[in-house]
């Protein structure tokens, strides 16, 4: 089963894994940097955490942010799911707010997201992405502020990871949760490998990430009900060879 979570922060899903009696296989498909500047980081963070809504992207900017800074705030805090909700639990802010649908969409959705009036807003994560957050919040002529607490890039895959992936059939699984990774595994591992994860059995987080994968070739493709690892395995599960 071949997990494509960014590089080193795969190891409880690795745990899982071997737990239900499978065999995973690393393919991180991004690699996660502390932010280039990091005192100009700290000092956006600051600004960000006085707004008066704060998204949080991920749980990547969750742990970046909290070694910046104590994530000490009044204002009200949103997660684009609920792994980056329990994330800013354990970094001591309880009572974030996620939307069912844990995407832009969803969170967009959300009343509080809605109804922002005069409020500011501080998106805390990483640059790229859809950027559909930055263009609603513009829509909605709503003050906000980027705050980048780190940095997405590349994982680097070798041979052990191509031999990896050309050994791969039907019956394998490969659990997605990001369209970024998607793209970086496909001119990674351009050639044979990814000829073979094309007839993997391809295990992903939304209905957008389905048509991305579906898009790009692959063969056999289902839809978990979440990002978070027991939605994944329990979908990988169901799904008969």
């Amino acid at each position: 089963m071949a997990i494509t979570r960014p590089a080193g922060t795969a190891a409880t899903l690795v745990a899982a894994v071997r737990a239900r009696g499978g065999m995973p296989v690393l393919l991180p498909g991004l690699s996660l940097r502390t932010a280039q500047d990091t005192q100009a980081a700290a000092t956006a963070l600051d600004h960000a955490l006085a707004a008066d809504v704060i998204v949080f992207t991920s749980p990547a900017a969750v742990a970046h942010a909290r070694q910046l800074r104590p994530l000490v705030t009044r204002a009200k805090v949103c997660a684009l799911g609920v792994g980056t909700a329990k994330a800013l639990g354990r970094a001591g802010i309880k009572d974030a707010r996620f939307p069912e649908r844990e995407d832009s969409e969803g969170l967009l959705a959300m009343d509080i997201m809605s109804q922002l009036g005069h409020a500011r807003v501080a998106l805390v994560g990483a640059a790229g992405g859809r950027g559909i957050l930055r263009s609603v919040l513009r829509e909605r002529s709503a003050r906000f502020d980027e705050v980048h607490v780190y940095r997405r890039g590349p994982a680097r895959l070798d041979a052990r990871h191509r031999d990896a992936a050309s050994a791969f059939t039907r019956r394998d699984r490969v659990l997605l949760s990001s369209a970024e990774a998607l793209a970086n595994l496909h001119q990674a591992l351009a050639g044979e490998p990814w000829q073979a994860l094309l007839e993997a059995t391809w295990i992903v987080s939304s209905e957008r990430l389905a048509a991305m994968a579906r898009d790009a070739g692959m063969a056999t493709v289902h839809v978990a009900s979440s990002a978070q690892g027991p939605a994944l395995l329990d979908m990988a599960a169901r799904v008969r060879d």
